[in-house]
């Protein structure tokens, strides 16, 4: 279960949700599911990110043994559809923190409207009242 619970992660082009991991491996277990991205996160095999929709999404971490500050990037989350997306190729932008900080983790997060809702939009045709 593992196995097919990460595969699924690491083929995803996208953060994903539990409720959309439910959906995609409908013959496992809702808390099998959760079990296991509990013991992911915590041998940082995933990070997880808040995207304001109010529930964490999951992605797997770049690098060899664990995440890094290096493996984040930017998410975009879309309003209407509410799909979370990466943008692995462009880096979070470091902040110089005062003294005695240190960073654990940065969720850098950009809300709009997808390529594909947009294109849904302009499709659209609103019929005059009578």
């Amino acid at each position: 279960m593992r196995l097919l619970i990460f595969r699924t992660l690491f083929e995803s082009a996208r953060a994903l949700s539990l409720g959309e991991l439910e959906q995609r491996l409908d013959t496992v277990d809702k808390s099998t599911i959760f079990r296991t991205l509990t013991l992911f996160l915590s041998r940082h095999l995933v990070h997880g990110l808040e995207d304001g929709s109010g529930s964490l999404r999951y992605e797997v971490c770049a690098g060899d043994s664990s995440c890094s500050l290096e493996d984040m990037h930017v998410h975009f989350y879309c309003v209407q559809c509410q799909r979370t997306f990466c943008f692995r190729q462009q880096q979070v932008p470091v902040v110089d923190l005062p003294e005695g900080y240190s960073v654990q983790s940065i969720n850098y997060m950009m809300k709009g409207v997808c390529p594909a809702c947009a294109a849904k939009e302009e499709h659209t045709y609103v019929l005059p009242k009578m």
